[in-house]
């Protein structure tokens, strides 16, 4: 997007503002669909920060998460937890990751988070 979408935006700045990370969303950004739950950034960059520092050889990259504060006003990005990169049948990683996304970049969005079913 040239001009990000000023709900979205408002949306992220409501998980910011509450510290909820209870707010499914669904994105496609770059033609990728990432679904999942979105959490405020301080969250995000905590939970990226212990997986980073529980691992043998990436612990040195810990540190890069846990140093920024959060910049005065609107989000420029989602943070999404427990998330996954739809493909095919399949999201990726099967257990959930976490991604950031530049909201400048989502093309198309839906509340809700979305999963395959054989069924």
């Amino acid at each position: 997007m040239s001009k990000p979408d000023e709900l979205l935006t408002d949306v992220a700045a409501l998980v910011e503002s509450g510290h909820s990370n209870q707010m499914s969303l669904t994105v496609v950004a770059g033609g990728a669909v990432i679904t999942g739950r979105l959490a405020p950034e301080a969250v995000w960059r905590q939970r990226v920060s212990e997986v980073l520092a529980d691992s043998a050889r990436l612990s040195e990259f810990s540190a890069a998460f846990t140093a920024t504060a959060r910049k005065e006003g609107p989000p420029t990005h989602l943070h999404f937890h427990v998330a996954r990169i739809l493909q095919g049948a399949v999201g990726i990683p099967e257990t959930g990751g976490m991604y950031r996304v530049a909201i400048e970049d989502v093309s198309a969005w839906t509340m809700g988070d979305f999963s395959y079913s054989n069924h």
